[in-house]
Order: structure tokens, then sequence, then C-alpha cells
């Protein structure tokens, strides 16, 4: 899941698709994890009875009743650490329990279930699903993607994740702003002869590598050869 703090939930679908493009568009094999693919949020845990991770449970006993700690206090630590905010059930819809099961599930479905779930973005083509199943597409259909080299650039840039990848004498470019302002790009990067656009998370992002001057807050750019094949 995404934190609901990234990029803050203005930019929910767009960081999710955003994070998605760096990570299925670097070497080796990408896994999808509960609700990635629909932009799932961490859920807002605020009572010891939200959470069911026997370690979180155990902290909150030795700090509190064994060390004397806030209780107040020690949930609010506890809130972006426990692994229990990224484990509620997966949001088929916007219906009870989010469509997981007839039956309670082992702990609350997230509220926002009601308008981040499957059956409300599976006909969506501008829908984070529709946007990973591009991406899963391209890792099939490019053996530039799913076999290329893989070399990251721009590594002291404060908001910019660039990967350069190659296979076989063709080249792909990769650009994202994983931040919540515009980000300025430089110059000479991005002088890629023959690239176009392949996929973005934006749907007026900029045809080629060097029409690009400004990324938008979480803009996500994939550049590949012209020509059809892998």
């Amino acid at each position: 899941m995404f934190s609901g703090q990234l990029g803050l939930l203005a930019y929910r679908a767009a960081s999710a698709k955003a994070l998605g493009t760096v990570l299925h568009l670097h070497r080796g094999t990408p896994y999808i994890y509960q609700g990635q693919e629909i932009g799932m949020t961490n859920a807002d845990l605020t009572a010891l009875g939200d959470f069911t991770d026997i370690q979180s449970l155990n902290h909150y006993a030795d700090a509190v009743d064994h060390l004397g700690a806030d209780p107040d206090k020690t949930l609010r630590s506890m809130r972006p650490l426990a692994r229990d905010n990224a484990r509620t059930p997966m949001q088929w819809s916007g219906g009870p329990h989010a469509g997981f099961s007839a039956a309670r599930p082992w702990m609350a479905v997230n509220p926002n279930h009601a308008h981040v779930n499957v059956a409300d973005q599976r006909d969506d083509p501008d829908s984070v699903l529709a946007h990973y199943r591009e991406l899963i597409r391209l890792r099939h259909t490019r053996d530039l993607v799913a076999l290329g080299s893989c070399r990251l650039t721009h590594l002291d840039h404060e908001q910019l994740y660039v990967i350069e990848r190659a296979y076989r004498g063709e080249r792909a470019l990769v650009v994202a702003n994983l931040s919540g302002t515009p980000a300025e790009l430089p110059d000479a990067p991005w002088r890629h002869p023959g690239l176009t656009l392949a996929l973005s998370n934006y749907p007026d992002s900029a045809p080629t590598p060097g029409a690009m001057r400004t990324l938008r807050p979480w803009e996500a750019l994939v550049f590949l050869p012209a020509e059809t094949g892998g």
C-alpha cells in the first residue's frame, strides 16, 4: 500500500502510478502487494483495538503497562510504523466489508474503500489499475523493459528519479518527479533522439524527452523507441 501522506491525498492516484512506474521499470521481477494496483492507502488506526499485530500489541503493553508511558503518545508513535495499517482487507468494492467477505474480516476495512476499490477502477482507463495493466503489458511485450540493463542517473536531484535502460542497441528513459511540487529538468540529459512517450500518468504529458521542461507533482513518464517489438 501507499501511505496516505505521499504527496498528500490530493495526489493519491498520481503518486500510486508514479511509484508503480519506478518499480516496474527497474530491472528484475516486480511484485504487487496488498492493493498497490489500485492505490490503496494506509489505514488510520486510532485505537488499540484497531491493531492485531502481536509485535505492536506487545510494544504497547511494554511501554504503557510496564514502563508507564503515556497511552495516547504511544499510540501516535505506533501508527506510522505498525504493520497493520497496510494489512487491511483488499478493497474489491464500495460495499459492505469492501466486498472482501460476506463475514466481518479479521480487521476493519479502510473507510476510503467507498471510492478506492477495484469495481470503480476496472473499466476506467485513467485509473491506477489501468496504469498497472499497462506497466505489466510493457514488461510482456518489450524485451528492452524486461531484460535491459538499468542505470540510475541524477542521484543528487532531490525530486527526480531517473532510469536509463539499454538492450541490444535500444535505449529507454524513465523519469519521475517523486514529490508534491513541480520539478525543473536539467537541459542536457533529455537529448534522447528516437524516443517517444510510451506511458505516462498525466493525460497530456510531453510526447518526447526533448519537449520536457518541468514535471508536475508526481508526474512519471516512460520513453521507448518508436518502433514496435522487443
